[in-house]
């Protein structure tokens, strides 16, 4: 419709045009000595705008002539970007597709390219990674060393990534160094950045550094709640393992740890052993006893015969308390039997062993039988408990490897 309005507006103007020149009688005289030039106007119009015509023509060839360098230049540079694009997204397909390979070489073309700092960086990483799953260490440290000096405003992209593969490469040392080198350093890191960091501590045993970081984490709600608890739980344990040479750190440690904390049965065996391997039974037992109170946990009752004490007799009056509420627990029964056994009760040891025997026939209760008969002169029944506890472990052990 428009097209059919513009098409009738010219021939309305060419119709105007055409009465007009068939009602002008003007001319015009162009003088110029010695010659004189009488025109129509009709005519004169007609070769002014000839003129016009050409001239526009000229002028707008000479734009174009004056133009065609850079208008060449910017064809090459888009072809070449669209070319680089095209190689990127190869490359960034190829390495996820797990063509490492293949994904190095489309990456280090991209770079031979010369784009701008933000994509070399890319690209770099791209091929240092690739370089990295191919085990070809010293070219990816190439690829991240120059991608610092082309592009040194992507500095953390850069050390993020190198930290990792470090970490990835089991040199975790090397990558706390690259991590505390990162511009916000401290509590300013993000998110991924503390990630990493932790991954960094667990690997190099700074179990206390461990905590510190679950803290910042556990602000920003960054690791699910019972993650979060399994690892702070894993890192008190190792902090109190570290400190098992060390008297004083280790009391130290234990007293700064809230009160529903060392409740916990995990934790309160790691702190018993602790204690237990210092000598200090008296602790150890206190620690158990405080835990098991609060809340009960077979495999803790178990470790409470395994440092003997000064008082036996108020460690025996204690698990028997605990035995009314938990009559069928093997490890409180084999626990007392062994208590038992210290106090030379030999009768009552042999009954609390054969009941741990009878709810769970494992090796640890004929092992206990096998002694306490040894001590007792029968010999056979003593070889007999030895014979079956010795089955039963390399049973156990076989399972475990078929696991």
């Amino acid at each position: 419709m428009k097209g059919a309005l513009w098409l009738l507006a010219l021939f309305l103007i060419a119709v105007a045009v055409t009465l007009a020149a068939r009602y002008n009688s003007g001319y015009v005289l162009i003088v110029a000595q010695p010659y004189r030039v009488e025109l129509s106007l009709n005519l004169l119009a007609v070769l002014l705008l000839v003129m016009f015509f050409i001239a526009y023509f000229i002028v707008r060839l000479a734009v174009i002539t004056f133009r065609l360098p850079a208008e060449v230049s910017g064809f090459r540079l888009r072809r070449r970007r669209e070319k680089a694009r095209m190689m990127m997204l190869d490359g960034l397909r190829a390495f996820f597709e797990g063509r490492y390979a293949k994904a190095e070489k489309a990456s280090v073309a991209v770079l031979e390219l010369k784009e701008s700092p933000s994509v070399s960086a890319l690209n770099a990483m791209v091929a240092a990674r690739s370089a990295h799953e191919l085990r070809k260490y010293a070219r990816r440290d190439e690829l991240i060393a120059q991608a610092k000096t082309s592009a040194p405003k992507e500095i953390t992209l850069l050390l993020m990534t190198q930290a990792e593969l470090l970490l990835d490469e089991h040199r975790p040392e090397e990558a706390l160094k690259i991590l505390h080198s990162l511009p916000h350093a401290g509590a300013g890191k993000h998110t991924a950045a503390l990630r990493l960091e932790l991954r960094a501590q667990q690997r190099s045993k700074n179990w206390d550094a461990v905590l510190d970081l679950l803290g910042q984490l556990d602000q920003r709600n960054a690791i699910e709640k019972t993650v979060m608890r399994q690892l702070r739980l894993q890192a008190r344990i190792e902090s109190l393992k570290s400190r098992m040479l060390n008297p004083n750190a280790l009391k130290e440690y234990w007293q700064n740890i809230s009160s529903a904390d060392k409740k916990d049965s995990k934790l309160a065996a790691a702190a018993a052993r602790a204690y237990a391997a210092m000598g200090d039974c008296v602790a150890a037992h206190q620690i158990i006893e405080e835990s098991l109170n609060a809340q009960w946990d077979s495999e803790l009752a178990g470790l409470y015969a395994k440092c003997p004490g000064s008082d036996a007799i108020s460690q025996i009056e204690h698990a028997e308390a605990w035995l009314e509420s938990h009559p069928n627990d093997a490890c409180l029964l084999l626990a007392l039997g062994k208590l038992c056994v210290n106090c030379e009760l030999w009768g009552k040891a042999q009954n609390y062993l054969e009941a741990s025997l009878s709810v769970d026939p494992d090796y640890p209760a004929h092992l206990a039988l096998a002694q306490l008969n040894e001590k007792l002169g029968r010999l056979e029944l003593a070889r007999d408990h030895y014979s079956k506890g010795l089955e039963l472990a390399l049973w156990r052990l076989d399972a475990l490897e078929q696991e």
